[in-house]
């Protein structure tokens, strides 16, 4: 395969710790939400290693924060996802997905209560400001919806608390998982959140000043020389062996939440006001696909990402990866649920390939 280069344009979003970023040997980006996210530095292999085992700081500035704010911007959030938002409070965040009037996924957040009637959508990739723009009309909701002046940096790995408590104070190690705190820095406070896109621990600082996203990146490197910090972003690697779904790859707008097994994030028999509920009931236990994992001892081929039995299709890959920890070939695939009751194994490139619930138990892989 040839070199493919990604031609950067006013389209494709620089952030706030681009130069940072380049500076620091960016050998990849991919685009996310109309906005450059690096994909990685050295190689995949290595800093996976490197966040497993150390500390990195990640430009996810691409988590774009839908704000809404206003009188109805409750019910506006609750109108959107089938999760019971009532009892959050200020400063937590809910994953919830958001769905629509079918059922369907249109994303798969971090909800952020900021304040009373003051809301940020953390969204994955799709543009979801628009769909809530048109909610917003359509139900003649007092609220104000944009993209909020955001740029969120991540500090990732089992070293990531020693850095953040080094950088923001001796606050940060009390922040629990999707809560947050608005803490100093440069005499600025911003809201800081124990979360990310990995299973390893660490922190998501919501920068509001891009004045200081360059001294902000460059305070994190000093401080963590000797925890041998280094440049990351969402490693394929790590993701996948820990089972956390990206939408666009895993899941899109022809998916539900049933599929995806994201059961425990739906509150179908609350009494609340979300678009997408009555489909959902109707779908309850009746849903064709069902995203399991696939296990391989070595290395398959699935060029078109079908999965074949008897020249049929009985399910596609979404996503897959060799797992160095492991060794082990890993995929995410849809499987269709007739398929999976009187199957336990595919067979893909010549391949013999175990179907196993997820999130993926290696205790009992091996």
């Amino acid at each position: 395969m040839t070199d493919k280069i990604l031609s950067i344009s006013r389209r494709t979003r620089a952030t706030p710790f681009t130069r940072r970023v380049e500076a620091a040997g960016v050998k990849g980006y991919t685009v996310y939400n109309h906005m450059l996210l690096p994909t990685f530095f050295e190689s995949n292999e290595a800093d996976y290693w490197s966040l497993c085992r150390d500390v990195q700081v990640w430009d996810v500035s691409c988590e774009r924060q839908i704000e809404v704010t206003g009188p109805d911007s409750e019910r506006l959030i609750q109108l959107m996802t089938p999760r019971d938002i009532s009892k959050a409070v200020v400063g937590q965040g809910l994953y919830a997905p958001l769905c629509d009037e079918t059922g369907g996924m249109i994303n798969d957040p971090v909800l952020i209560k900021f304040a009373a009637n003051h809301w940020w959508v953390s969204i994955a990739d799709s543009d979801v400001r628009l769909w809530a723009r048109g909610l917003a009309l359509g139900f003649k909701l007092d609220v104000a919806i944009r993209e909020a002046p955001i740029w969120p940096l991540a500090v990732q790995g089992p070293k990531a608390e020693i850095l953040v408590t080094r950088v923001f104070g001796d606050e940060a190690p009390g922040i629990r998982f999707f809560r947050s705190k608005m803490l100093e820095f440069h005499g600025r406070a911003m809201m800081v959140m124990r979360s990310g896109y990995s299973k390893q621990g660490g922190f998501e600082i919501y920068l509001n000043d891009p004045e200081l996203a360059e001294p902000l990146w460059d305070e994190l490197f000093a401080q963590g020389k000797d925890l041998q910090v280094r440049p990351g972003g969402p490693n394929l690697i790590e993701r996948i062996e820990s089972s956390l779904l990206s939408y666009g790859n895993d899941m899109n707008y022809n998916n539900n939440p049933f599929e995806c097994g994201l059961d425990a994030f739906i509150d179908l028999d609350a009494g609340i006001e979300a678009m997408s509920l009555p489909a959902l009931r109707a779908l309850k236990g009746k849903h064709v696909h069902q995203l399991m994992g696939l296990v391989f001892d070595q290395v398959v081929a699935i060029p078109d990402c079908a999965i074949l039995d008897s020249g049929q299709v009985v399910g596609d890959v979404r996503s897959q990866v060799w797992s160095p920890r492991y060794g082990k070939y890993l995929a995410l695939a849809m499987m269709r649920r007739d398929y999976l009751e009187h199957n336990q194994s595919v067979t893909v490139d010549g391949k013999i390939g175990t179907i196993v619930d997820l999130p993926f138990d290696f205790d009992a892989i091996r």
